[in-house]
């Protein structure tokens, strides 16, 4: 008889995106590096928005809602990530306003089961002319609902 592993938790909300700690992502003390959570945050948001058809080809006025900056970003480190290999970023919308959102994310285990940090970073939508805030496509709106948290 053999044991079968724990299964994973079922997401409630969001996306788990694959990603890849390597391992000059770790510092001198062998941890994953505190700024490398963010870069893989981001990572995960780019890959995710690319494949809702979402990407930014080096033309802020062609990028539409790709052309956004960052407001805020907060992150909290839960558990130190000590070795290179497969993790996974759990990726969720908290907010979607007319120029604006809030993101939440979970840096964790492959599987979702474990979480390393986790935080929230908002977004505001820019005009690439005025660079001012701009509102969100219809598109990008419709995009975004599906990733929306629900009030539970």
């Amino acid at each position: 008889m053999t044991a079968e592993a724990p299964a994973a938790p079922a997401l409630s909300h969001g996306r788990l995106v694959p990603v890849t700690v390597h391992f000059d992502d770790l510092d001198a003390l062998g941890l994953l590096h505190n700024a490398r959570y963010p870069v893989m945050v981001e990572r995960a948001w780019a890959e995710l928005w690319t494949e809702h058809g979402f990407r930014f080809e080096g033309d802020w006025a062609a990028a539409g809602d790709a052309c956004n900056a960052v407001k805020e970003l907060r992150i909290t480190y839960e558990a130190p990530v000590t070795r290179p290999g497969a993790y996974a970023v759990h990726l969720w919308l908290e907010r979607l306003g007319t120029t604006g959102l809030t993101y939440g994310f979970r840096f964790c285990s492959a599987d979702g089961s474990t979480t390393y940090a986790q935080g929230t970073r908002v977004l505001v939508r820019l005009d690439s002319a005025t660079l001012r805030p701009a509102p969100w496509s219809d598109a990008f709106r419709s995009a975004g609902r599906e990733l929306l948290r629900s009030e539970d």
